[in-house]
């Protein structure tokens, strides 16, 4: 699981820091106070992010979009690419590593609604897109946002 800093001061964000965590679960997803006091929709995207398959070892090439309606507090956009960035030596098939990402934001910054998609280059001629949302339907919100009923999968 990444850390969360929810500290008024921000750690990643104005330093030339280059150095990027060596696993998700060393990483720091930053957040800042939500200067606005409607709801509206935050998109990221990038097609830089790598992953491992578990079984081959060969890398998994992304195009991940998070999509969410902050809460109280929003993710900082550097932090955020440090913590993709550090899943390049991750071995985890494409579902969990969606789930993971998923179910970490979901821990650093709360949101009202949270949306994942992630869109693997094929491999063997099939390309594979995962799609995860917070809230889950199925489960109360106040259950999923404290992380007592969130699932991640270690392959």
């Amino acid at each position: 699981m990444a850390k969360k800093a929810k500290s008024a001061r921000l750690i990643l964000l104005g330093r030339s820091e280059a150095r990027v965590p060596v696993s998700p679960s060393d990483a720091t997803l930053e957040t800042f106070p939500n200067p606005a006091k409607r709801k509206y929709r935050i998109h990221f995207e990038t097609s830089d992010f790598t992953s491992l398959c578990p079984v081959t070892g060969q890398a998994d090439f992304a195009r991940i979009e998070i999509d969410y309606i902050p809460d109280q507090r929003c993710v900082e956009s550097k932090s955020l690419k440090f913590y993709l960035a550090s899943y390049r030596n991750e071995r985890a098939f494409n579902e969990a590593v969606t789930n993971r990402i998923l179910d970490d934001f979901v821990r650093a910054c709360s949101p009202c609604e949270a949306n994942i998609t992630a869109s693997f280059s094929a491999r063997g001629g099939i390309a594979l897109t995962v799609r995860a949302s917070f809230p889950d339907a199925s489960k109360p919100t106040a259950e999923l946002r404290d992380g007592s009923d969130v699932r991640r999968s270690r392959q």
